[in-house]
């Protein structure tokens, strides 16, 4: 039987990057289009044996190259997103709004079986957030571009590729006192990034379209308690403080100076909402893939270059576990 194409936006990621390997090895063809090829293409290329993935250099707004790309694929699934904007385009609205529903409409066009998108989780109470309603528009502009596309909203998605965990712990590590924003109150339902590409596959592979999936793994964690947790397993003490809202808002408007902001205003404003599953939708759990990797154990993976003496670390939580 011939192999299905999955025509893949942004697919450089942790998250691309794990799911052309669940992918390829399953017998899928993949075409990733990427928008520097001498940056991305060396990373990409290793993700998969020769003849089961093409790597495709575009600008994701170059609708006359991204149409040739659409006559040979089977499916499109969408992982571009942004957590903060910049200058030349990179705005929520152009990334999280225009774009998806572009794809959406030539999926429709080109008569694809399916058009797969990642959204976020907590996104419909967060009306104050650009984030959250730039992405809650995109969602509702794909749904009436192309009714066959299936949706996932996930927590927190964590790996050895993360900027989540990876970040905080070098921020741990460096920073004697850890700021906690809303008390360290909020929640969040951390999903591994192979528990992820495991749904993806499965919606594919058993032709699932369900509209909206929020993808949880299978821990309900505060803010608070993950830091607690990643502070346990580099072995530090810090002290994590509550800081008022104002202060906050303060530090986040000067982190926005930065290229890469630590926080932004619009990312604070995020933090209020828990990000959880709300129950008004099916979890990965109701079609069957349930998440089964724990935070803590998958984090103990790779935590030690965080630590003191590296891999050859000898603390008996990390020894014995």
């Amino acid at each position: 039987m011939k192999a299905k194409n999955c025509l893949i936006f942004g697919g450089s990621g942790q998250i691309g990057r794990n799911l052309i390997r669940k992918l390829t090895k399953n017998n899928y063809k993949v075409t990733v289009v990427t928008r520097n090829i001498h940056q991305k293409s060396y990373i990409i290329k290793t993700q998969a044996n020769v003849g089961y993935i093409d790597i495709v250099e575009s600008n994701i707004f170059e609708e006359s190259k991204i149409r040739e790309l659409f006559k040979k694929a089977d499916i499109c699934i969408n992982l571009v997103g942004i957590l903060f904007e910049q200058k030349k385009g990179n705005t929520f609205r152009n990334i999280h709004t225009i774009f998806p529903s572009l794809l959406a409409k030539l999926s429709k066009e080109y008569n694809l079986e399916h058009f797969i998108h990642l959204s976020a989780l907590g996104i419909n109470e967060a009306i104050d957030s650009n984030y959250a309603r730039s992405k809650i528009e995109g969602e509702n502009e794909i749904l009436k571009n192309f009714p066959l596309s299936t949706i996932l909203r996930p927590s927190i998605v964590y790996s050895v590729d993360d900027n989540f965990t990876t970040n905080f712990m070098t921020l741990l590590n460096r920073l004697p006192i850890f700021p906690l924003y809303y008390s360290g109150n909020t929640k969040f339902a951390p999903i591994h990034c192979s528990d992820l590409t495991d749904i993806i596959h499965h919606i594919i592979s058993k032709k699932i379209s369900s509209k909206i999936i929020e993808c949880v793994g299978p821990e309900i964690i505060t803010f608070k308690e993950i830091l607690i947790k990643l502070l346990k397993l580099i072995d530090k003490k810090r002290i994590l403080l509550p800081i008022p809202l104002s202060l906050a808002t303060i530090s986040a408007k000067l982190f926005e100076i930065m290229p890469r902001p630590l926080l932004t205003r619009d990312q604070l404003r995020l933090l209020k909402y828990d990000n959880v599953p709300t129950k008004k939708y099916k979890t990965n759990f109701d079609i069957g893939v349930p998440s089964l990797r724990l935070f803590d154990e998958e984090v103990k993976k790779y935590c030690y270059m965080w630590r003191d003496g590296g891999q050859f670390s000898t603390d008996k939580y990390f020894s014995n576990k």
